[in-house]
Parts: C-alpha cells; structure tokens; sequence
C-alpha cells in the first residue's frame, strides 16, 4: 500500500488565472487528494513568486512546493541584479526552462501584470509554455472552463474578473471530487502588485455570486 506521506500528495486540483483590464486574477482549491481518498483539506496550491507574478500549481505537492521556493528565488535575484521586476513572459519562460530540464510531475500556470499588460501561462510538465487571455488547469478545469466559456469577456474589470474566478472554483468544488475545501485568489496588478484577498474579502465575493 502507497504511504501518502512519502508520496509527497499528488492533487487533483483547480487553479485558474484569468486576464482583465488592468490586472489578471489568479486562484486554486485547497483539497490534495490520493486517488479517492483525502490526504489534505488545506493544501497552498496559489504561490506568490514576485511582486507582481503568482504560481498555482497541479500535481505532486513536493514538486510544486521545491518549484514555489526556486522561483521565489530567481525573481528576487532577477530584482536585486536588474533593478527592475521581471516580467511575466520571463518568468514563464525560466519555467518553462526548469520543466525542461529533469522531471517534473506538475502543471503549471504563470500569472501576473506588468507594463505591458496582464498574462497567464500555462506551463506543462514537459516545458511546454503557452500564453492566453484565461486558463484553468487540474481535474476540475472541465468544469471551470464551462463557466469560463461562458463567462469570459475582453476588458472585464476587476470585480467581474473576481467573481467569474469565484464560479469557476465554486463550480469545481461541487462536481469534482478531487477539488473543493474553500479557495484562494488573489489579484495582480502593475502597479499594487500581488494582493490575496483576506477571508472577509473573500466571504463578502461568495456571498454576492449566490
């Protein structure tokens, strides 16, 4: 029998990053799960790797945990040596180098703001790097994507971007077994950066898409 601690967790999971005008939103589930059991209900999946870039991550916890700490710590050198933010393509594109260079067993999204304007990216685990106006990744992007679909416009301000990425979780966690157990989301933008909306926050947006 597979010990769930040596493992190191794989997830079915739900994270999603969507483009509005201004700023992008970035969000992921909680649950981890191994196969139909569930290992954790309070897994980080949604990591800020910059001042303006975030990571959400599906897959195997430990790598997508040594993936967060990596590139924390190549942003933070890019803005001591550089003196100026990395910006999204950049960062997506280290990734995507990483991936590419041994095995990891995670899929990825790259999301943040700069001056030219707000980006997802989609990282696969073979170091695939794909940009888009929105993306979800993780057993539960079937379903976000039927709310995405439908939902998504160009130049969405930031409220209706929060809410759209509030269904599209919400939606998740109530037909895929293997997300769920609350969210988190946080938004970007060039100038404020990455800013995680506090509980209260989040209650208050929950509350208005019911």
């Amino acid at each position: 029998m597979m010990d769930i601690h040596s493992e190191a967790v794989k997830t079915g999971t739900s994270t999603l990053g969507i483009c509005f005008d201004g700023g992008a939103v970035v969000g992921a589930d909680h649950r981890a799960t191994m196969g139909h059991f569930v290992a954790n209900k309070s897994v980080q999946k949604l990591f800020q790797i910059g001042h303006n870039l975030a990571l959400t991550t599906a897959g195997l916890v430990g790598h997508a945990q040594s993936l967060s700490r990596t590139l924390a710590a190549e942003t933070t050198l890019f803005e001591l040596k550089r003196g100026q933010q990395m910006t999204v393509e950049a960062a997506a594109t280290l990734t995507a180098n990483i991936l590419g260079g041994r095995p990891y067993w995670v899929q990825l999204l790259i999301v943040g703001c700069d001056d030219s304007g707000p980006s997802v990216y989609s990282i696969d685990s073979a170091g695939g790097s794909i940009p888009d106006e929105y993306c979800a990744t993780g057993s539960g992007s079937p379903y976000m994507y039927g709310v995405l679909e439908d939902g998504f416009r160009k130049n969405m301000n930031r409220k209706e971007a929060l809410a759209l990425a509030a269904r599209c979780l919400t939606a998740s966690g109530q037909r895929d077994a293997a997300s769920g157990n609350g969210m988190d989301l946080a938004v970007i933008t060039a100038d404020e950066g990455f800013q995680l909306l506090t509980d209260a926050e989040l209650e208050k947006l929950l509350a208005s898409i019911k």
